[in-house]
């Protein structure tokens, strides 16, 4: 009599766990799941994968283990998955929110199931939902700072979208001749309408912006002094993420100068054109500093995945030719 593997499985799980409680048993199974649900989505069989996690998460359906909420996050990438391989089918989309939702009610500092959702919300069209997802990720004190920044910044870089798409026209943005050299003029939009909500988007940008920079850790004042090579692999990695952060906070704080200074040309307010050319300039200058270091912990990153891919490929030439040598005995 041959006995299949799972019922192998099933059968040592019943006597080691059998005789204390049944949860156990729960969590056994929830684990099998979980890693055949793993090796299905790998290969992208994807309703295959679905059907395990569900049944895994189904065996815990409040996150109360470990186990049943890996399955909830698990289930809600695979749905999320399906949704992108077929966008017609958007229950696999409105699932998925539900499921990374729940994950993230788990642990709120999950910034990756926050971030698919409102992926999942601009993709749904559903740009009222965006807004408030968005917004009460901006305004939730109890996550970490770099976490509100890049929510921030997401609500700036759309208002900074709305004043470009009016500052940069062909109406608005003449080609003019200053000191013999090519340069820009800006005007003001022949819509009344229009350039108060330039105006609108421009502030309100703003606003939001200079929130996110505000939330600058010393991790990114002090950047200039970090030392890549000194740090850890893992240390590298946390590092970049929150850096990146901030540089795109600070992209756009230079980006949003840039349209309050056309916004000043537009009315004719010279100074202040002047004043905030010289206010965007240096916070270009503030971005391109901090990408600097940015680039050079990617640098280091690089350095030391070719090594160990070196490292790797001289260790499997030298077993191969320790065989070779044995074989020739």
């Amino acid at each position: 009599m041959r006995f299949s593997r799972l019922g192998v499985f099933v059968l040592i799980a019943v006597t080691v766990f059998g005789n204390t409680n049944c949860r156990y048993y729960d969590r056994v199974m929830a684990r099998k799941n979980l890693v055949d649900g793993s090796k299905s989505y790998k290969d992208r069989k994807f309703p295959e994968a679905e059907q395990l996690f569900r049944q895994a998460a189904a065996r815990d359906p409040n996150g109360e283990t470990e186990e049943g909420r890996v399955a909830q996050l698990f289930l809600a990438r695979t749905l999320h998955s399906e949704y992108i391989g077929n966008r017609k089918d958007t229950s696999k989309a409105e699932e998925a929110i539900t499921q990374y939702q729940k994950a993230l009610a788990q642990n709120p500092n999950d910034q990756s199931s926050y971030k698919a959702i409102a992926s999942l919300y601009e993709n749904l069209q559903r740009s009222d939902d965006w807004l408030k997802w968005v917004t009460a990720r901006s305004t939730n004190t109890s996550i970490p700072p770099e976490q509100r920044a890049e929510a921030l910044t997401s609500l700036a870089a759309k208002k900074n979208t709305c004043a470009n798409d009016i500052s940069d026209t062909e109406k608005t943005k003449k080609t003019i001749t200053k000191d013999g050299k090519p340069s820009f003029q800006f005007l003001k939009p022949e819509s009344p309408e229009e350039f108060e909500k330039f105006k609108a988007c421009v502030d309100e940008g703003t606003k939001l912006i200079d929130q996110a920079v505000a939330l600058e850790t010393d991790t990114v004042r002090t950047a200039k002094s970090l030392d890549p090579k000194s740090m850890s692999d893992q240390q590298l990695t946390s590092t970049q993420d929150h850096l990146k952060v901030f540089e795109s906070a600070r992209s756009y704080k230079a980006s949003l100068l840039f349209q309050a200074m056309r916004e000043a040309e537009m009315e004719g307010r010279t100074a202040d054109r002047d004043r905030l050319k010289q206010e965007a300039d240096a916070a270009r200058a503030s971005f391109l500093e901090l990408s600097d270091v940015v680039k050079k912990i990617q640098a280091e990153i690089d350095a030391r995945t070719a090594a160990k891919e070196e490292a790797a490929n001289t260790q499997k030439a030298n077993t191969a030719a320790a065989n070779s040598a044995a074989n020739k005995k």
